[in-house]
């Protein structure tokens, strides 16, 4: 463990994965802090979810969202892939001196936008001002709870299950990174912030034995998260370079930035591990859906290579995927 913070300590990769294990774990309690989503807890009557997340976004304000929007999907949808319905958010702000009140009501209201559609209730909140230079104008924090109505989606992962997307990856990562740079040829390319609750609630309504796991690929990308799935397991996965849904303008951009689209932020994805033999309807059932309509079956469980994710090439080669250490998009979300 380094004796500084990094920012790959933000990353979603390995520096991340270490600091959370040796540093925040094993201070607050391993036997409290679950590493996953959301926490899955028992009160009285059932479970529920329990989430938080932070969002320290630049540009505030992109092409197919705001830090607003981007908070109350981002929360929704952690709550989503555990197989909860979400129901109640909480907003914490930690605002600049010197903040624009016109900006502060255009992330309010797209943050109100944003719950409406996916269902959702603002209910509680905070509000911290810091002064001029000690902060980058605003910071948003929220939590989120919801309900179970089955048990949570975390079922024992087998030999031979599919590994499922619901659209394009690497939309949302590079849609900023295009911002920063000025990256003109990227124009019309677009975050993909979106809430996935109600494709999910479809999805396991149709298919309630069917899914095994479900996790959003946001910092980090795809990679990270199906690094995360095998780590220290008996099975590897692997991917398949021309089935994985890459649209023409974040693969220009990943080229230009130096830059694997399995590893870019999604803010509207969700990976899904699922039984082979329900693999094609539950594509078919995702594509019915406007947030799944560019679904596909990207990958499979495999006993080669255990505890690694791996891609086999579109000439037939295979390339490790490894956990990433440094941090390649920073304040991405």
């Amino acid at each position: 463990m380094k004796d500084r913070i990094l920012p790959g300590h933000g990353s979603g990769g390995r520096l991340m994965n270490e600091m959370i294990e040796s540093v925040i774990r094993e201070i607050l309690g391993k036997d409290t802090v679950q590493p996953d989503d959301a926490a899955v807890l028992d009160i009285p009557g059932g479970k529920i979810a329990f989430t938080t997340d932070t969002f320290t976004v630049s540009p505030l304000v992109f092409t197919g969202g705001t830090i607003g929007s981007l908070a109350v999907n981002g929360t929704v949808n952690d709550l989503a892939v555990m197989g909860a319905r979400p129901r109640f958010l909480s907003c914490a702000l930690v605002l600049e001196e010197g903040l624009e009140i016109s900006l502060l009501k255009e992330i309010l209201r797209s943050m109100k936008e944003a719950a409406d559609y996916a269902g959702v209730a603002i209910v509680t909140g905070d509000t911290k001002v810091v002064e001029k230079g000690k902060g980058d104008r605003i910071f948003i924090n929220t939590a989120g709870i919801g309900v179970f109505e089955g048990e949570p989606l975390r079922a024992e992962i087998e030999l031979g299950d599919a590994v499922l997307i619901n659209g394009f990856i690497g939309d949302h990562g590079m849609s900023i990174m295009a911002l920063r740079n000025g990256l003109s040829f990227t124009g019309g390319l677009s975050s993909d912030c979106a809430p996935l609750n109600g494709l999910i609630a479809e999805v396991i309504a149709r298919f309630p034995r069917g899914v095994k796991f479900m996790r959003d690929p946001t910092r980090g990308g795809v990679a990270s998260v199906l690094n995360e799935i095998v780590q220290g397991k008996a099975y590897g996965v692997e991917l398949m370079e021309d089935g994985i849904p890459v649209r023409n303008e974040v693969r220009g951009a990943c080229e230009m930035l130096g830059i694997d689209p399995l590893y870019s932020a999604n803010e509207g994805k969700v990976l899904m591990v699922v039984k082979n033999e329900d693999a094609g309807a539950v594509v078919e059932t995702m594509k019915s859906i406007k947030e799944g309509a560019d679904a596909a079956v990207i990958g499979r469980i495999t006993g080669e290579y255990p505890g690694t994710a791996f891609l086999r090439t579109a000439i037939g080669g295979r390339r490790i995927l490894p956990l990433l250490t440094e941090e390649q998009l920073p304040r991405i979300c």
